[in-house]
């Protein structure tokens, strides 16, 4: 059974309820009044005639008053003596008790009964004077215009009540059809992905469902389409420049394995050589395990109190002997700061901003260090005088092996364009952020802010 047929049904299922309900309450509301106002004109004709019955010392009937009697509706009643013995009838062939139990209970009450095929409402009262209980009066009227009153108003709230259930039917199966249809699309549309492997088409979403739940929804959807397409290009272009990666040291592996063997000999530059490429394959393999650890979150991060400005010396003592003279390194402020965090990742945040700077800084540039507080946060700067990196290419410049501009060229020493991604995702952890500002020509500038402990 279809969702749209299960919510009509459920519908009209709820409003059929509501409505038997409240026609059962109002059908018992005017039965109710009814029998009342029937009750009512029993008593005061039973009054009435109770004023003209005469009973004599003997406890003898006189029904002359009775007989002259004339009442203003169709009345029906009866005089019963003690020994159960018709005294007068009302009309004068009705022989038998309104209501048997009336002559024998001996107390006052009403009751709905059928003789000769017609339903009457009695009133049975017992008849008494100073001497006692001298016999009983039954009163009735027919319940004809009650019967078709009461079988008129069941007729029209079942009527009412089945076109009520067809309308509720009818109206709920054409507004779901056209909520639902949204969902269609969406099946329709996720089927078609998963058959042609299209992550780009996007649902439509007009004016009139934009703001409902399926509208919502649809959104929603299109948003995850948009991620799962980013994700897929991502892992493409990844998968892309991984293997471009590892093409490169292998070949060369390869070449001079091959040079050994066709000369029958090891070769001390060719053994460098394989011994190089290895080192790069090593930093490759590591840095993507570590990216993977900290995407699937099993990466640990120990935070303790870290004496930032100790751990930006000891980068700068290290960062000093891989410039070896060819690019100047100066310290320009250093100020103590707090930070909570990883220490060993902070200062592999250090190192990869630092190395990137030098290694990308041609001989005779400068690299400028600063750490500051600043507005409760730690500022630390790393600036060079490189080329600078191109403004369409600042927006990726922390994807995954980023290479922009052919100018900024690795060296040997330098990593796989991960660097920058890992420590993305270091300083986010720690609560910071890392920013770049960069113009072709002249220079970058990597600032990182992380929030000063407040011990």
């Amino acid at each position: 059974m279809s969702l749209r047929l299960r919510l009509a049904l459920t519908y009209t299922t709820l409003i059929g309820v509501v409505l038997l309900l409240f026609g059962s309450l109002i059908f018992t509301i005017v039965d109710r009044v009814l029998l009342d106002q029937i009750d009512s004109r029993l008593n005061q004709a039973a009054v009435q005639i109770i004023e003209r019955v005469r009973v004599s010392p003997a406890n003898q009937f006189d029904v002359r008053q009775l007989a002259a009697y004339q009442p203003t509706e169709n009345l029906i009643f009866q005089v019963w003596d003690m020994q159960r013995r018709l005294q007068f009838s009302r009309p004068a062939g009705l022989l038998q008790p309104l209501n048997e139990s009336g002559v024998r209970i001996g107390q006052q009450f009403f009751s709905s009964q059928t003789l000769n095929n017609v339903r009457l409402r009695v009133l049975s009262i017992p008849l008494r004077t100073s001497r006692g209980p001298v016999g009983y009066l039954q009163v009735g009227l027919s319940l004809a215009l009650v019967d078709i009153t009461r079988n008129t108003l069941a007729t029209v709230l079942i009527v009412l009540t089945l076109t009520l259930m067809v309308v509720v039917m009818l109206t709920t199966w054409a507004l779901t059809g056209e909520a639902l249809s949204q969902l269609g699309m969406v099946t329709n549309l996720a089927t078609q992905i998963t058959q042609a492997d299209d992550l780009s088409r996007r649902i439509p979403v007009t004016n009139n469902t934009a703001q409902d739940e399926v509208g919502r929804l649809i959104l929603a959807f299109n948003q995850t389409l948009e991620r799962l397409e980013k994700l897929f290009d991502s892992q493409r272009r990844f998968l892309a420049d991984v293997s471009h990666e590892l093409r490169t040291p292998l070949t060369v592996i390869k070449g001079e394995v091959g040079l050994m063997r066709l000369t029958n000999q090891l070769d001390a530059e060719s053994l460098g050589n394989i011994e190089k490429e290895v080192d790069r394959l090593t930093r490759l393999v590591g840095d993507l395990l570590l990216l993977a650890q900290a995407e699937s979150g099993r990466l640990p991060l120990d935070f303790q109190t870290v004496e930032l400005d100790t751990v930006l010396l000891e980068v700068l003592q290290q960062m000093r002997t891989l410039a070896s003279g060819k690019v100047e390194l100066n310290l320009l402020d250093i100020d103590q700061a707090l930070v909570q965090g990883d220490r060993d990742r902070l200062k592999q945040v250090l190192l990869n901003l630092i190395a990137n700077a030098v290694n990308y800084t041609p001989p005779g540039g400068e690299v400028c260090l600063s750490l500051r507080q600043q507005d409760g946060q730690a500022q630390l700067v790393v600036e060079d005088s490189g080329p600078g990196i191109p403004v369409e290419d600042l927006p990726h410049i922390f994807d995954r092996f980023y290479r922009a501009d052919p100018s900024r060229k690795r060296s040997e020493n330098s990593g796989f364009g991960l660097g920058l991604s890992i420590a993305q995702w270091i300083v986010q952890r720690h609560g910071g952020r890392i920013e770049v500002e960069s113009q072709p020509g002249q220079g970058a500038r990597f600032t990182v802010w992380l929030p000063v402990s407040k011990q």
